[in-house]
């Protein structure tokens, strides 16, 4: 006897308000981006060149020095933008960033990182990995760590 799969309304309900809770969130951070990277919070380089690699520190969801407002599809979108800016400062764009290293502060929350991640790399698909952490500074739920590839020749 063959049995059929119902799909679960519930479930697909929603994955549907994750996804557009996470698409909003990019929409709004990425009008707000940044003209310049922002200072490092601590006593770290934000961005470094080694050779044909462009390694850029975590970037939190920090807007004016402050964890935006929002929960983790805001933070993550903001990480984006704020990666990007460090990138841009090392003439580098998101399209050349071949590993990132992603810790969240609860990976029930893994889901809605992923559709504001997705959304924020404009298409490109570097290798990741994402780890659960007890905490990240300032009090951030998303921290995004990258590393680019970027010829000097």
């Amino acid at each position: 006897m063959a049995t059929s799969k119902k799909k679960n309304p519930v479930k697909k309900t929603a994955k549907k308000t994750v996804k557009k809770t996470a698409k909003k969130a990019t929409k709004k951070v990425a009008k707000k981006s940044p003209a310049k990277p922002a200072a490092a919070l601590g006593p770290y380089t934000p961005v470094v060149r080694a050779g044909d690699w462009v390694i850029v520190s975590g970037q939190l969801g920090v807007a004016e020095g402050k964890i935006v407002t929002g929960g983790v599809a805001k933070q993550t979108a903001q990480a984006v933008v704020n990666l990007k800016a460090q990138l841009k400062s090392a003439g580098c764009t998101i399209h050349d960033v071949k590993k990132t290293l992603c810790f969240l502060t609860d990976m029930d929350t893994f889901a809605t990182f992923n559709t504001a991640y997705v959304a924020g790399f404009d298409g490109s698909r570097p290798a990741r990995s994402t780890i659960g952490v007890a905490s990240l500074p300032f009090g951030g739920a998303v921290e995004i760590e990258a590393w680019a590839f970027k010829p000097l020749r």
